[in-house]
Order: structure tokens, then sequence, then C-alpha cells
């Protein structure tokens, strides 16, 4: 990196306390309202994707809703497919979505300015009766590391014109 180009910028890994609870935040410079209309788009996941793992939509609404269902193409070594639903939705504010291995992806956002939110995207396995799948994977340092990724190239979705 050169003295002229900025830093990278990160997210911060945020410790839970229960290995099955993965968490990272991350301050953006937008509005909550556009962040959350992005990650209210099944559409647009695959652009912000972190884990290189989401591939596209197969169906689903043009934007998420409490009990919306949506299909997604994915790859982790072999291509195949999952269907989502949201599992909890304030508008602006909390989004989760989980499949049938009941682990749940959810973001929160808190504005902190007109123009500034924290997002903070956790994974959640706690209810999960596959746990012995993700150790035996070793999905959980993956995850960790996929939702910091993720958490970024969501600010850089932002702040890329800035």
């Amino acid at each position: 990196m050169s003295e002229s180009e900025p830093p990278r910028p990160r997210a911060e890994i945020i410790e839970t306390g229960d290995p099955r609870l993965k968490a990272a935040s991350i301050i953006i410079n937008a509005p909550a309202k556009l962040i959350f209309d992005l990650l209210a788009n099944p559409r647009s996941h695959k652009d912000f994707d972190g884990s290189a793992t989401v591939q596209g939509l197969i169906k689903g609404p043009e934007r998420l809703f409490l009990g919306a269902r949506f299909g997604m193409k994915m790859k982790i070594g072999i291509p195949y497919r999952i269907t989502n639903v949201v599992t909890e939705f304030e508008e602006n504010k909390l989004i989760s979505w989980r499949h049938l291995g009941r682990w749940i992806w959810r973001y929160e956002i808190r504005e902190i300015s007109a123009n500034q939110s924290v997002v903070t995207e956790s994974f959640d396995a706690r209810k999960t009766p596959f746990n012995f799948w993700l150790k035996s994977r070793k999905a959980y340092p993956f995850v960790q590391i996929s939702l910091a990724k993720t958490l970024v190239r969501l600010k850089l979705t932002f702040e890329a014109s800035l």
C-alpha cells in the first residue's frame, strides 16, 4: 500500500463468550434506511457476501419481510441450493434469516447520525441440532472471518463514491 492510499477498513470482531455465536461490527457512512434497503433485497446479497459462498438468488420477493422465503444458489466446494426464511424484521433496524440447519444470520443497524450507522452482523448457531457438523467442518473460524469481510464489503458499497 502506498502512502497515498487510505487504509483498508476493518470490521471489529465481537467476543460473544459463546463459540456458537459469532459477531462483528463496523461503522458505515450511510443512513440506516439505505443499508437496510440493501439487506432487505435478496438479489443484492451476492454483491456484499464476504464468504464467497452466495452465488445468487433463485426465487424470492423483491424486498424481504417477516416470514418471507427466498432461495439462494450457494457453493461451498460443490453447488447447492438453500431456502431461507426471514425470522426477525424491524424496518431500518433489524433483519435476520435462517434455513433448515437453524443457524441464523442477523444484521442489526443503529443509526448514530443522519449519515452514519453501526452495523453488526452475527451468526447464531446456538439452537442448531447440527453443531457437531459445524464443528467438524471447522465452520466457526470461517464464519467469523466471513462476517468481518461481509461488513467491509458492505461499507465499501456505500463509501466507494466518497
